[in-house]
């Protein structure tokens, strides 16, 4: 609860006042020979209420004075937040990332499913206290070109589901590596967030090979800005299996060459300040993850009301209602003589 108007409750201070005015009035009276017999006469109710008749005026002025100062009260929760940190994951989707060389729960998957597990974890907060209700948060994929998935936002359940939608690139026009493209266009969306921290995490299995920007000048640019860049290659070294569509439709498992531009990868991190990660299986990824997680930690969340309702009507509908009453009565049952 908080008050709109609380400077209203100064006129409290003239309850004391009305009071001493009122029993400083003399009443009306008729004179009789004696009043004894009066005395000894049981008070009736009529008789009762007209000796609280004061009383009613003082407390239909107080709730008077309590409506005036615009109680109101907090509907909904919001959080706050000085200094969150604003984040864009910058994910590989090129045909490279269905490789089978990575492991989850037992299992071989393909890079972008472990990928993408590792990612609802570090979203979801799960590795630390209060998770990250405070972070925003965006996507960018890329794989000839680079497409804005989720500009930042707090809705993470939203993210995470458009993150479920992401697939690997299936036309082979499309396939391609644009590392600078997809920097870029991480920093447009990083450009405008107001948080102090602003960082992109940018993984990806292979070396630039599409799209007009250097990944060098792009890392330039974020620099410029303030933009923190952490790079991940991600694969194992060496030879990986990687399912290929024959021209007859069928799938069929090849040994592939790997290879990770990991020099540029680094010089993308060094130039905004950043570190470069290699992540050779699932554990390794998912470390990297808690440890950018531990380099990167945002402000403190506060909570406090953000919308408030009225309540003035409280004690202003039992004000007017005892002041009808009093009306009504003083008219009627306790009219008094001139």
């Amino acid at each position: 609860m908080q008050l709109a108007n609380p400077y209203a409750l100064v006129l409290l201070l003239l309850v004391p006042l009305l009071w001493w005015r009122q029993h400083r009035q003399r009443p009306v009276a008729i004179a009789y020979p004696t009043v004894q017999t009066w005395a000894e006469v049981p008070h009736s109710a009529m008789s009762l209420l007209q000796r609280a008749m004061p009383y009613l005026r003082l407390i239909v002025f107080v709730l008077g004075i309590l409506a005036l100062a615009r109680p109101q009260q907090g509907l909904q929760a919001a959080k706050v937040y000085s200094e969150g940190i604003a984040i864009v994951m910058v994910v590989d989707i090129s045909g490279s990332m269905s490789a089978l060389d990575l492991q989850l729960h037992g299992e071989a998957r393909n890079r972008l499913d472990v990928v993408k597990h590792t990612f609802r974890h570090f979203v979801s907060g799960a590795d630390r206290s209060g998770g990250r209700d405070g972070d925003l948060i965006g996507m960018v994929t890329f794989a000839r070109y680079a497409d804005s998935v989720s500009p930042l936002t707090l809705d993470h359940d939203t993210l995470l589901s458009l993150l479920d939608e992401i697939a690997i690139v299936s036309l082979q026009e499309e396939d391609g590596t644009a590392i600078g493209e997809a920097i870029a266009m991480g920093v447009d969306r990083l450009r405008d967030a107001t948080a102090q921290s602003r960082v992109m995490i940018l993984l990806t299995d292979g070396a630039n090979n599409a799209g007009e920007t250097e990944p060098q000048q792009a890392a330039r640019i974020a620099k410029a800005m303030g933009i923190k860049i952490y790079t991940i290659g991600t694969g194992t070294r060496g030879i990986a299996p990687v399912p290929v569509r024959t021209r007859d439709g069928r799938l069929e498992m090849r040994q592939m060459r790997v290879f990770i531009d990991e020099k540029t990868l680094k010089e993308i991190a060094s130039l905004t300040d950043g570190q470069y990660f290699r992540a050779t299986d699932s554990a390794t990824l998912a470390n990297i993850y808690r440890e950018i997680d531990r380099l990167e930690k945002s402000a403190n969340v506060a909570e406090q009301y953000q919308q408030y309702a009225e309540r003035f009507a409280w004690f202003l509908l039992p004000a007017l209602a005892l002041l009808l009453v009093e009306a009504i009565l003083v008219n009627t049952r306790l009219r008094t003589i001139p």
